[in-house]
């Protein structure tokens, strides 16, 4: 009998231990479909497993041997991290919005000493909802796994991820007895799909197709599936009051008018919890919900009264407990995820909610510190996080080592219990990867760091490798642009040959700044250092595109001081000395066109393409690409020449700066002129420019310098 139990005991023995390495192999299927996707060059050498959680917090471990690499980890986002670490700061490889240096590494990299990093940190938090227009409009399901793969490399976990929302709320109006015209002309078009979730608009940018819709909704549904294999939690968008202003039209309602917003747009209506619709409309919505992305949803976004929005005779307490109940009543135990911007989440609102069950966003991080004094959001789990950049404006911008301070001492202050994570909330991502690099980093970081250290390795990962002059660059580029002065900011400074023409002008968009905020001949000195590198990266993507913004930032400058040559002349009535600098300033956006036509990232083509390859049908393909340039200029709406939205989201790029920023400089040229000999002269009409510029199918295809020629420019500009 002893034998017979031996024998069983021996034989469950190897079957455990079968059944352990079977589970090893195919730990975290996803990471690896991500290595053979990114990096194929390593996928016969990594080996993952799974490893305990490090006192409920995520944790990896790195380590090599026999020419393996062994990945171990607690969960699948983190074993995604541990490979973009090990890619990073062994291989010196990465992945951006900005280029990616991801070639062969020949030898597979040895680590010396067990890595074993844990993350302070439940939460690393990424995007804005102005993200998903200013960035990502037009993204298919390539262009997501894109985003996502980069996500987990840097181990974000919680992604705002409010796509296929047409598709909820036309099944919730629907079945409220609205026909499908009144629905389509509720949704805003791909463009601006942001501001109509945040209740800000409705209806502008469509009407959108059923096609597009579909199409929207189908995409949802792979991000949401990709989003669960690599450890990271979508927040979807959920119902907080927000209603369409002809409700009321159609039902006997309570509803408290939120006014206009920006550009003169009117907002939805906010329908009081008080009503007894409020709890019909959220139990539609929410089954639609569930109907199309499943019940396995944990996180919803959504903020009455953003923005301004009137709360006047609101119980706010209530109305937020209310609003939360009905969440958790269709998804127990979820979170409600709040932006930390201006005056939201009010107090009361937030005395009425299970804190428990919600978390803040402090959005503006780089500029404010509401998180101290709001003496930790009222004792509410929040994430620190930087918007960084508006409207995806070009420039060289971000304060580093604020990032890394005001992280480190919010962890150490007296509301450091309630620090649940860190984030990025880019208006636009496409720009500035170091300091994305950065933030979603301290995510992984317990000690306070010195970015002047930090950056040594992020330019050796950055373009494979570094070089005394790019040590140079980026010391220069830290006391510069990328400096942390105590002086309020939003985003990057503007560059000139993207406004509306004027006198005097002090921001291209309403709430920008054109002042630079740095030395800018200390900061041409960084650029010349960073340039005098080309030669050993003539392959690298990273490089070349660094040095195409770069160049393109000291070009912006300098179109700063011509500007100001031409408002002298104008004033001192000269107009030969007006004439002279004017010719100037347009041969500066001329090169700097063809400047930016070297590099798709800073190509109008790259946008328009993308807006053309969203649509599948004729209809839906004039839609997209009126969204995409209306976005660029005037925004909107078409009515309201007046807008203070006209410019938000300018760009320098090579065929807008070419087919529109440069004749309106021309018209500014010849009015100017005019004037001094009459002064009775008509302005010209810039609106009328920029809606019948958006209203042509042109693409813009940018013209390709020769390597020489490019090189010419290069050194005009620096010179």
């Amino acid at each position: 009998m002893n034998r017979i139990n031996m024998l069983f005991k021996s034989v469950l023995l190897l079957f455990l231990a079968f059944a352990v390495r079977t589970a090893n192999a195919q730990t975290y299927e996803s990471v690896k479909d991500l290595v053979s996707r990114r990096v194929p060059w390593l996928s016969s050498s990594v080996i993952f497993s799974t490893i305990p959680a490090a006192d409920g917090k995520d944790v990896f471990e790195l380590s090599t041997h026999n020419n393996k690499l062994k990945i171990k980890a607690s969960n699948a986002n983190a074993a995604a991290q541990g490979l973009g670490w090990y890619l990073k700061y062994y291989c010196k490889r990465s992945m951006s919005h900005f280029g990616d240096n991801l070639s062969v590494v020949a030898k597979l990299p040895v680590i010396d000493q067990k890595v074993r990093i844990v993350s302070p940190y439940p939460y690393r938090y990424a995007l804005n909802y102005c993200t998903i227009s200013y960035s990502m409009s037009f993204y298919r399901w390539a262009d997501w796994e894109r985003e996502l793969d980069w996500m987990a490399l840097n181990g974000v976990n919680l992604v705002l991820a409010p796509v296929g929302m047409e598709a909820v709320w036309q099944n919730t109006l629907k079945k409220i007895g609205y026909t499908d015209k009144e629905t389509k002309d509720f949704i805003a078009g791909p463009a601006f799909s942001a501001w109509w979730l945040m209740g800000n608009m409705e209806g502008w940018g469509g009407p959108v197709s059923q096609t597009l819709i579909d199409q929207q909704a189908a995409l949802q549904q792979n991000i949401i599936k990709r989003m669960k294999t690599l450890g990271i939690e979508p927040v979807m968008h959920g119902f907080y009051g927000m209603i369409p202003t002809t409700l009321k039209t159609k039902m006997d309602i309570k509803v408290i008018d939120q006014g206009k917003w920006a550009g003169g747009f009117t907002r939805p209506d906010f329908l009081t919890t008080t009503d007894p619709s409020f709890k019909k409309i959220a139990d539609i919505y929410y089954t639609e919900m569930k109907n199309l992305y499943g019940t396995d949803l944990h996180y919803f976004g959504g903020d009455p009264f953003h923005e301004g929005g009137s709360s006047k005779g609101v119980d706010l307490s209530s109305s937020a407990a209310t609003i939360q109940q009905v969440m958790q009543d269709h998804y127990p135990k979820s979170t409600w995820v709040l932006q930390g911007w201006q005056s939201n989440p009010a107090t009361k609102l937030l005395d009425g909610l299970d804190r428990k069950k919600t978390l803040v966003i402090e959005l503006f991080g780089e500029n404010t510190n509401n998180w101290e004094q709001r003496h930790g959001y009222e004792g509410t789990p929040f994430v620190w996080s930087n918007v960084s950049n508006f409207g995806e404006k070009n420039g060289i911008y971000g304060k580093l080592q604020r990032f890394a301070d005001e992280v480190y001492r919010a962890k150490q202050s007296q509301y450091g219990q309630f620090l649940s994570g860190v984030g990025i909330i880019p208006e636009g991502i496409y720009n500035n990867p170091v300091a994305f690099d950065l933030m979603l980093e301290l995510g992984w970081r317990s000690n306070h760091v010195d970015v002047k250290q930090w950056i040594k390795n992020y330019q050796e990962y950055r373009y494979g490798k570094s070089t005394p002059e790019l040590e140079k660059a980026w010391q220069l580029l830290l006391k510069t642009a990328y400096s942390s002065p105590e002086i309020y900011q939003e985003g990057p400074s503007e560059s000139i040959f993207c406004a509306r023409p004027g006198i005097a002008i002090k921001t291209v968009s309403s709430w920008g700044t054109r002042k630079r905020n740095y030395d800018i001949a200390q900061f041409k000195e960084a650029v010349k250092a960073f340039v005098a590198a080309a030669p050993q990266f003539k392959g690298s993507e990273t490089y070349q595109t660094d040095l195409i913004d770069f160049v393109r930032q000291v070009q912006a400058n300098k179109g700063d001081l011509v500007y100001k040559d031409m408002m002298d002349a104008i004033q001192a009535r000269d107009p030969e000395k007006f004439k002279a600098s004017s010719l100037q300033f347009q041969q500066l956006i001329r090169q700097q066109d063809s400047l930016l036509s070297n590099n798709r990232y800073f190509t109008l083509n790259r946008w328009l393409q993308q807006a053309m390859s969203f649509g599948s049908t004729p209809e839906d393909k004039v839609i997209a690409l009126k969204n995409a340039k209306a976005q660029l200029t005037y925004w909107g709406p078409d009515t309201n020449p007046k807008t203070d939205l006209h410019e938000y989201a300018h760009k320098e790029w090579a065929g807008l700066l070419s087919s529109l920023y440069l004749h309106r400089w021309e018209k500014f040229t010849k009015e100017q002129l005019a004037k001094m000999e009459q002064p009775d002269v008509q302005v010209p009409d810039y609106f009328k420019m920029e809606t019948t510029w958006a209203e042509r199918p042109d693409l813009y295809v940018p013209t390709l310098l020769p390597g020489k020629t490019l090189k010419e420019l290069i050194n005009r500009i620096l010179k």
